[in-house]
């Protein structure tokens, strides 16, 4: 089973790293503008947006068209949710979504966090699962992928005033990128036995002479995009773990590397577009090193670190709690090791089952503010966030002006970088420390002790880094934890998107310094080192104590023979 489990995990990398790159140079051409096979269709949503791609914008006009359409974005999904009840395309008749949990889920689809209080087959109809749910699908990717695009052109242009158009980089990334991606994804899907219906529930009989009702409808067109778009939110309440949004091993396999691959792919568009590609591979193996190492520690934790659990949870296999005996540990490992790297949270096993150890890399991986290849474009400018403080680090020790791509970095870019990264600490220890004294907090809880603490943990990590994976056993659908969640969200969200546009404009006006013997490379093994190093140390000391309240004291107790 070991060298299986190997081969599987191989072949995932390999499909990454071979995959990647072309993925990245066709995203370069589409927004430099070079790609115009659907160019009738983009014209007609210009003239709709009143813009043309040329009317390029300053940061600040960037910025405030991001959370502009955004909040036009919330308040649609809201209204729909509101009023699903008397809207079409409701055969199961679902009642109207109440206020709490509707800006909660609102909140959740416009900053691409997906996260979900609720059973999405016994709560939505298919009009709020299609035009509301869907549709923010697309568009919190492509503003995400938008945002990045913006951020990576103030970091090449030069003595520049502007970043882009942000309608255009919208309507580029989900016409040619996202789009297409999806419809080809969701056709793999409907062939491996995903519904695409507009049916409502339908009654089975089951062998012992019971009626179990099963819900179906659009399902494969929402599960494309949830994965490429790293998304996650899911059709069916168990998410990827239910044979009707995940049937097969190839649908796994896929919807695994669905996740990662635009991601991923960002890395060489950077290279790209900054013309030296050695700038993008350095970024890409940083964040490949840091993906296997926590791979191999949740993969090992719940392969062989649960000898005080019940024979029937840990068996030959390892810890098989809450896991789909079709896709195994690894398979299990390895998709919680993709979807909480990514901005995705999807799940095909239930995270709260893992064994202690194996739940602290997904939650330091999104404690990180998912840097590890992370969010369609909200991974990239999340990580370049750290490249500049690396790079700040970095020139202190040789006592020179840090320099990045040839632009300096000086007083104003650090000072909005402490800005951004001190956003997951706000949302993870602040909005959790105010929750666990809410009497909210203790009800929510399945279990005690530190596991209890590790499901408050899990959830407002999740909900601050925008993953929307959840520890299950956690009832977050109270008014309090819908309310608190959402904050978190939106904080997790545009703190970064501003920040980092902040920077953007304060670098595109800058001149290039010319390289010189005293330049500090950033495409070398020392800078990656660095960089990993950089990531490592500071969320290492930001969240370790916490950490240490949790799962680590979990872990504790269970090699003493105590289980929660």
């Amino acid at each position: 089973m070991l060298l299986s489990d190997l081969f599987q995990m191989a072949l995932y990398i390999a499909l990454i790293v071979l995959l990647a790159p072309p993925l990245g140079a066709y995203m370069h051409t589409v927004y430099e503008g070079r790609q115009r096979w659907l160019l009738p269709v983009e014209n007609v949503f210009y003239a709709i947006l009143g813009t043309r791609p040329t009317l390029e914008q300053h940061w600040v006009r960037y910025a405030l068209a991001v959370l502009g359409f955004n909040l036009l974005g919330f308040l649609v999904l809201y209204g729909l949710l509101r009023f699903q009840d008397v809207l079409p395309l409701n055969p199961a008749g679902q009642a109207a979504v109440g206020p709490a949990l509707s800006f909660n889920t609102a909140v959740s689809f416009i900053t691409n966090t997906n996260w979900q209080s609720y059973g999405g087959e016994t709560t939505l109809s298919h009009l709020s699962q299609m035009l509301g749910l869907t549709v923010q699908n697309f568009l919190s990717a492509a503003t995400g992928m938008a945002v990045a695009v913006a951020v990576i052109r103030g970091f090449v242009r030069k003595e520049a005033e502007t970043i882009g158009n942000f309608w255009a980089d919208l309507v580029r990334g989900t016409l040619y990128i996202l789009l297409p991606l999806s419809l080809l994804a969701a056709c793999v899907l409907m062939w491996q036995g995903v519904p695409q219906n507009m049916s409502g529930p339908v009654e089975a009989t089951m062998l012992e002479g019971e009626t179990q009702r099963i819900a179906q409808g659009p399902v494969a067109s929402q599960v494309a995009i949830k994965q490429l778009g790293t998304n996650g939110g899911g059709f069916f309440a168990v998410n990827s773990a239910h044979p009707y949004e995940n049937p097969t091993p190839l649908t796994n396999f896929l919807q695994m590397f669905y996740i990662l691959w635009i991601g991923a792919a960002f890395c060489f568009l950077f290279g790209r577009m900054a013309g030296d590609k050695r700038q993008g591979y350095a970024l890409f193996w940083a964040m490949l090193v840091m993906f296997l190492v926590s791979l191999g520690v949740t993969y090992g934790a719940e392969k062989w670190t649960a000898p005080a659990m019940p024979a029937p949870a840990f068996q030959a296999d390892g810890n098989m709690e809450g896991k789909e005996v079709r896709f195994g540990v690894a398979n299990s490992a390895l998709w919680a090791t993709a979807t909480t790297a990514a901005s995705n949270g999807s799940v095909n096993a239930m995270h709260d089952s893992f064994t202690p150890l194996g739940a602290v890399m997904p939650m330091f991986q999104m404690m990180t503010g998912e840097v590890i290849f992370g969010g369609a474009g909200s991974g990239f400018y999340g990580i370049l966030l750290y490249v500049v403080l690396t790079v700040f680090i970095a020139g202190l020790m040789v006592g020179r002006t840090p320099e990045y791509l040839g632009k300096k970095i000086e007083a104003r870019e650090i000072k909005l970088a402490i800005i951004a990264l001190l956003a997951m600490p706000f949302g993870v220890l602040l909005m959790c420390s105010l929750s666990a004294f809410s009497s909210d907090a203790l009800n929510a809880m399945q279990d005690q002790g530190p596991h209890g603490f590790s499901e408050l943990l899990y959830n407002y990590s999740s909900a601050s880094a925008n993953n929307g994976s959840s520890f299950a056993g956690f009832n977050a659908n109270t008014d309090w934890h819908n309310t608190m969640l959402a904050l978190c969200m939106l904080l997790g969200r545009y703190v970064y998107v501003v920040v980092m546009l902040a920077i953007a404009g304060s670098l595109v006006v800058k001149k290039a310094v010319p390289h010189s013997v005293g330049t500090f490379p950033t495409h070398t093994g020392l800078f990656i080192g660095l960089l990993i190093g950089f990531v490592v140390i500071v969320d290492g000391l930001t969240f370790f104590p916490v950490l240490a309240l949790g799962p680590i004291a979990e872990h504790m107790a269970m090699l003493a023979g105590t289980l929660y």
